[in-house]
């Protein structure tokens, strides 16, 4: 189709594949997200029209004049109301899905009622395609987007490589490649890169990401009989799954659209070689933290207000982060521990400034990784007892079921007639962390790999070993952690 010039319709294509791959696994999802779309596309068209109409007015009221003035002035305030409602009725959709239980669950506890619960299942990625449809309507009203056509806009929020776990994509970042010529003829060199992007993304989730998991869930089904040792082991692979998890996606998603000549942002950096809490959020989930402190963080008045009013509206930020990562009091917990300690690092700035990097690495990755205890517990009740088991300091042997779950085909292949008790599982075991740990700290990440990328017979053999490595460990269905955000 792009090859004939009927470029619409290779976008109507695009939109229809995009669609079919979110509505494949439950297509009812197909009515809530077309549903979003359109009315998230009319809520813009009726702000474009409503600032038109002010323009027009405008012009009349002062006809001498080539230059209109406060023009600006009267836009925003013709398309406050709409904007504000299209803003609402994205949360409240937000609200609907994802909060509702939770609500529900609070208000009985605290005015003891006995409301039953709507167990409603949450559309996969509902925050992802949300929140980015919230940042175009918000751009619309401050007069930032140029008129796009619906196909072109339901091609913007749907395109599948990031429609569910992100990244949250900007209007101006990716609409003009959809729409730039160039990009619509095939690139071997971008297929050869998305590929390669792919094949890393895909090892890290089922390699890595997904070994690592078997061994969490475990762990944190029953806390209680840990111990040190094993509490240990368990927090260190659910550090490893959630970065491997996140990253793989990321670089999933990248190497998708690379394949489509579409540039995605970069949304995973390195954090677990950071500094400081404050490098970290700037390196993880980086288009989340890009949304928060554009249309949260700056309107509050970001840190132009004083030193006291940054301090709230930081914390404001991670307090909302914390309840778009889930409806529990756990992730709210989480990032509210998280916003004080950033909050503490600005406010002995200098301190942190001057520490040792080691010392400095130490507390942070330390800091962040107990925390996620939260994260990641059933109960904040869990997550206290997770903690103790770890400060009471109460070490014993690594326990069987650790070993059980990195038990891969590769794993079974060696151990094919041998004891479990044998040393070759401990071995195992010990440099899947410490490859883990190797990849994490001492390799460059997908990005810096992806640039410096050649296609060349390593390139191709590296892409080949790991699809293929992937596919023969793949077990069985599997879903990335963040499609639950």
């Amino acid at each position: 189709m792009n090859k004939t010039g009927k470029y619409q319709l290779g976008h109507a294509f695009l939109l229809g594949m995009s669609l079919w791959f979110y509505g494949y696994f439950n297509p009812a999802y197909l009515l809530i997200i077309i549903s979003s779309v359109c009315v998230n596309y009319t809520i813009f068209r009726l702000m474009d029209r409503r600032q038109n109409v002010a323009l027009l007015n405008a012009s009349i009221e002062n006809p001498e004049l080539d230059i209109v003035p406060n023009t600006r002035v009267g836009r925003l305030n013709s398309c406050k109301p709409i904007m504000v409602l299209g803003v609402a009725i994205n949360l409240g959709i937000i609200f609907y899905f994802k909060y509702m239980d939770f609500f529900i669950e609070n208000v009985n506890a605290i005015a003891k009622t006995d409301w039953p619960l709507m167990h409603i299942v949450l559309p996969l990625g509902i925050s992802f395609f949300t929140f980015q449809q919230i940042s175009f309507i918000v751009d619309a009203y401050r007069g930032e987007v140029p008129k796009y056509d619906f196909l072109t806009y339901a091609c913007y929020v749907t395109f599948f490589p990031q429609l569910i776990a992100g990244p949250i994509v900007t209007h101006d970042e990716l609409i003009p490649q959809l729409r730039d010529v160039k990009k619509k003829t095939i690139n071997w060199d971008n297929m050869a890169k998305g590929f390669y992007m792919f094949a890393l993304g895909l090892g890290k989730k089922v390699l890595l990401a997904d070994v690592f998991g078997v061994a969490v869930s475990w762990g944190f089904n029953d806390v209680s009989g840990l111990k040190a040792t094993n509490a240990i082991m368990v927090l260190l692979a659910y550090c490893f799954q959630l970065y491997f998890d996140f990253s793989g996606y990321c670089d999933m998603a990248i190497g998708l659209g690379q394949m489509l000549n579409i540039d995605l942002p970069v949304n995973f950096n390195s954090p677990y070689k950071a500094l400081t809490i404050t490098d970290f959020w700037n390196r993880w989930h980086m288009t989340l933290s890009r949304f928060f402190t554009r249309y949260v963080y700056i309107p509050l008045g970001g840190n132009r207000k004083g030193n006291i009013r940054t301090y709230v509206n930081l914390f404001i930020v991670f307090l909302l982060s914390g309840f778009w990562h889930g409806a529990a009091w756990t992730f709210v917990l989480w990032s509210v521990l998280n916003g004080i300690f950033v909050i503490i690092t600005r406010m002995f700035r200098k301190t942190f400034e001057e520490m040792h990097p080691a010392l400095g690495w130490l507390i942070t990755q330390g800091f962040f990784n107990l925390t996620l205890v939260f994260f990641r517990a059933n109960t904040i009740g869990d997550a206290i007892e997770f903690i103790k088991q770890i400060l009471y300091v109460d070490f014993t042997n690594i326990d069987v079921n650790i070993l059980h779950a990195f038990q891969t085909p590769m794993l079974k292949f060696f151990l094919d007639g041998t004891a479990v008790t044998n040393s070759l599982p401990f071995i195992y075991v010990g440099m899947y962390y410490f490859l883990a740990l190797f990849i994490v700290l001492g390799c460059k990440n997908s990005h810096e790999k992806m640039v410096s990328f050649t296609v060349n017979a390593k390139s191709l053999i590296w892409t080949a070993v790991l699809l293929a490595a992937s596919i023969l460990s793949f077990s069985g269905i599997s879903t990335f952690l963040y499609f639950n955000f």
